[in-house]
């Protein structure tokens, strides 16, 4: 970090005191809980690196990185900033290109509502440190790198190692994994985090917007809240399993949160150090690793080998000294797995929605039936069904412990019921491994209630003023989703439906009273249709059933219509004061004669 700072004050800082508050002004914009010592070096306070785990357990597979810290002066620079060369590079290292930002932007948008709270600014200061903005926003119209970012290949010679897993797929190296594009995912992670962030119907980790995507959905996977600073050191680690790499990003995340701008794609500045930068060794470039070609290894020449000449036996030419064998590889834990085995799962069944109580655990053993540790087993749900993992992933890779176990993530039930598979494989090697059946129930409810105590009256050939109400739980908790069956039942002794009495309405106004296919609402509630009442007065019953076995009779009552007045009977004497010709006063009047 000392070789950074005095980078940066080169030209300015040829006093102790100089070089003593550019340490203050860095310290000052690090994070919450990182400090800068008066060597320039970082800590985070009460943050400490993850748990020893495989390199390709991260996203990066604990790839290299640029280690550049942001510059000291303001995120945002004014018109009166420096100009000349010093000027302008701080302008460019402190801007994002705009393709680049734009995909930033988006990517927190589609997982805006999560509960991840994940700032488009982690994404910008993890873009920064992993490619340096995509190679200083090097990118085409639709956010595709002008040519692949690769990191080295990951073949143990001062990295992690990690052999090919995608058959040079993504990086093209077929023996070993490298880190790919400009949020450098190794291709094991990306076959199933990546993401298709710009909607062309492909899944890039060479594209910007794939890519941001792909690294958001990673970050949130878990189930991580990002506000949280525990949870936002997590979620970094997992990414790169280096404390000196989480000081980085949160360097430039909150230098980024107090302001950036935008500049044009293609002028951003690239970082100068990187994280492999030490005596005898020569930092790597992403980009500037030439993938392997097939049938080839990396480091041997391609063309044909020269033929030695040969010695012929006591002409005194030169002997060739014998050739030492070169030392052997020693194998990983991952070579001596011979086999997977069930580590005891229960059985895998749960109602839809809802998360399954058990979870998949799997041991790798050796030939023997030795547990082997740090080994990547990759579990995969298969078949036609939205269940995923938590954090709405289809794939996860888990290390197994010192007991050889590896524990999957919580499966989460989606609303498809029936059976399908989960698949457990080692990572890197073709071995027998382990499938589990997983099934997904219907939802279901184990007790109804009505929602109202007033009584349903009607009289004949009316309808019901009241609708039928009720409330659906399970286990005591409001059961949304479930199914709901209404039946006008013959009476509480007989389940089959009667053929009089109160009715339902069809889409064409016909009388039925079977009901199928309603479903309560998310708080456990439903409303039925109006009921009507043909002129069949009495006491009828209303059964609702749902699946698991809840059932509820209401009682609906339908009164006999109002009897009408009976009619006069005309056999009868009228009543002579009813009638006009009986009245006196309407006689004609006799006018006398004249």
């Amino acid at each position: 970090m000392a070789a950074h700072i005095g980078r940066r004050l080169r030209k300015g800082a040829a006093t102790t005191a100089v070089a003593a508050a550019a340490v203050a002004a860095l310290s000052a914009s690090q994070a919450p809980g990182v400090t800068v010592d008066d060597q320039g070096r970082q800590s985070a306070g009460d943050a400490t690196s993850a748990p020893d785990a495989a390199a390709d357990d991260s996203a990066t597979g604990n790839s290299p990185y640029y280690t550049d810290l942001p510059p000291l002066n303001s995120p945002a620079p004014s018109p009166s900033a420096g100009s000349g060369e010093a000027g302008d590079r701080s302008a460019a290292e402190a801007g994002i290109p705009a393709t680049v930002l734009d995909a930033y932007k988006k990517a927190e948008a589609a997982l805006r509502g999560t509960g991840c709270n994940l700032p488009w600014q982690l994404l910008a200061a993890i873009g920064k440190v992993e490619s340096g903005q995509a190679r200083g926003g090097r990118v085409d119209a639709d956010g595709t790198t002008v040519s692949p970012i690769l990191g080295p290949q990951l073949d143990g010679n001062g990295f992690a190692l990690i052999r090919d897993t995608d058959n040079g797929a993504y990086d093209g190296n077929r023996m070993y994994d490298q880190a790919v594009g400009p949020m450098q995912f190794i291709p094991s992670t990306w076959s199933w985090a990546g993401r298709d962030g710009n909607g062309d119907g492909r899944k890039d980790p060479n594209n910007i917007y794939d890519a941001a995507l792909a690294a958001g959905h990673y970050l949130c996977r878990y189930d991580w809240d990002l506000s949280q600073p525990g949870d936002l050191r997590k979620a970094i680690l997992s990414y790169n399993n280096s404390t000196d790499y989480l000081n980085t990003v949160l360097s430039w995340l909150d230098y980024y949160r107090k302001g950036t701008h935008e500049i044009p794609d293609g002028t951003g500045a690239l970082p100068d150090d990187r994280s492999d930068a030490r005596p005898g060794v020569t930092p790597s470039t992403p980009g500037t690793t030439p993938p392997a070609r097939p049938g080839t290894r990396p480091g041997k020449p391609s063309g044909p080998r020269p033929s030695p000449s040969p010695t012929a036996p006591g002409t005194g030419g030169p002997s060739t000294p014998p050739t030492t064998p070169a030392p052997s590889t020693p194998p990983t834990p991952t070579d001596t797995v011979h086999h997977l085995e069930d580590a005891g799962t229960g059985t895998l069944t749960a109602m839809a929605g809802h998360t399954f109580a058990e979870r998949i655990a799997t041991r790798a053993e050796t030939q023997a039936g030795k547990a082997v540790a740090k080994v990547r087993i990759r579990f995969t749900i298969v078949g036609d069904t939205d269940s995923t993992f938590a954090g709405g992933e289809s794939v996860a890779t888990v290390t197994t412990d010192a007991s050889g176990v590896a524990v999957a993530p919580a499966l989460q039930a989606g609303e498809r019921t029936g059976a399908f598979a989960v698949q457990a494989a080692v990572v890197g090697r073709s071995v027998k491994g382990v499938p589990y059946k997983v099934t997904v129930t219907q939802r279901a409810a184990d007790a109804l209630a009505r929602v109202g105590e007033k009584e349903l009256t009607c009289v004949a050939g009316g309808e019901f003023a009241e609708p039928v109400a009720v409330e659906a739980t399970y286990g005591g908790e409001a059961a949304g989703k479930v199914a709901v069956t209404a039946t006008l039942v013959t009476s509480a002794d007989d389940p089959a439906e009667n053929d009089k009495g109160p009715y339902f309405k069809d889409a064409d106004g016909k009388a039925v009273r079977t009901l199928t296919g309603m479903r309560t609402d998310a708080d456990g509630r439903l409303t039925l249709p109006k009921l009507y009442a043909d002129d069949t007065a009495g006491t009828f019953l209303l059964r609702l059933t749902t699946a698991g076995g809840a059932t509820l009779d209401v009682e609906l009552t339908v009164e006999p219509a109002a009897t009408p007045s009976p009619d006069p009977d005309p056999s009868a004497d009228p009543d002579p004061s009813a009638d006009p010709s009986a009245d006196p006063s309407t006689e004609p009047s006799q006018t006398p004669a004249a």
